[in-house]
């Protein structure tokens, strides 16, 4: 395990809460054992949503959890020209889709259509009409794709296989109008930037992993190892979100918790 390279990829659009502070801690020690690097990206293409208080949040809250980083901070701003030329190598593979969260609910209400990492699976209405605008989605009809990739969390471990992509994945989005890429696109780009070795992150992430890896293959990027733990959940079973400002750390730090108090709580 010498030289593991792990990291926190946090969006600054909220406070970081318990699930986050878990997530975190699970990536730092884990390289940290192991006299590998902790690497921070900062994940701000939404920058609808992401505010710089957010972001100044994060780093005063991972400092006083004790954690270090090494390096300078990658951030996904930053980066557009690398998401565009990944973009551009796929383009073959890829076509412009104009419909709206309203259009494919439309299309899918058939009781057959299943769900994916994404929600409901994009029936490939666009997948044809030679669109000049819109998202950008990897055609994957009639594509035999088969991946591979080594699991180490809990729930999941051992070498997980995928195959009938597009029934069970769909024409994914690569790039979104307003943003220029996707969330999908850009942890791939950058994990394979930062040369992340392994991969540590919530459970509910599971299934997208099936989407990076193919990316992966079809990129010719390195494949991580993965590492997916449980969620850290409320009294009522329900996983934290950043809306929930009462787990947020600031509340917790602000009522005198100590570092060590949040590794109890969440149980590290």
């Amino acid at each position: 395990m010498a030289g593991l390279v792990t990291r926190f990829a946090p969006s600054p659009t909220g406070p970081l809460h318990l699930g986050h502070a878990y997530a975190a801690i699970v990536a730092h020690d884990l390289a940290r054992r192991s006299g590998g690097r902790f690497l921070l990206r900062i994940e701000d293409i939404d920058q609808a949503r992401c505010r710089p208080a957010f972001e100044t949040q994060i780093f005063d809250d991972l400092r006083w959890l004790g954690l270090t980083w090494d390096g300078a901070v990658m951030r996904q701003s930053d980066r557009l020209p690398a998401y565009e030329a990944a973009l551009s190598q796929l383009s073959s593979q890829t076509y412009r889709c104009s419909c709206t969260r309203r259009d494919i609910e439309m299309a899918i209400s058939a009781p057959q259509e299943g769900h994916g990492p994404d929600g409901p699976i994009y029936p490939g209405t666009c997948r044809h009409k030679n669109h000049l605008d819109g998202a950008i989605r990897l055609n994957l009809q009639n594509r035999p794709y088969r991946t591979v990739f080594t699991e180490t969390g809990p729930e999941f471990a051992g070498q997980i296989i995928t195959d009938n992509y597009p029934k069970t994945i769909g024409d994914i989005v690569l790039a979104r109008r307003d943003m220029g890429t996707s969330y999908h696109l850009s942890v791939v780009i950058d994990d394979a930037a930062q040369g992340i070795t392994h991969v540590t992150r919530g459970s509910d992430l599971f299934d997208a992993t099936r989407i990076h890896v193919l990316l992966q293959d079809l990129l010719a990027l390195p494949r991580p190892v993965y590492h997916h733990h449980p969620l850290i959940r409320d009294d009522q079973g329900k996983r934290l979100a950043k809306r929930d400002d009462a787990r947020a750390l600031s509340t917790y730090r602000s009522q005198g918790a100590t570092p060590a108090d949040i590794r109890a709580m969440i149980g590290l």
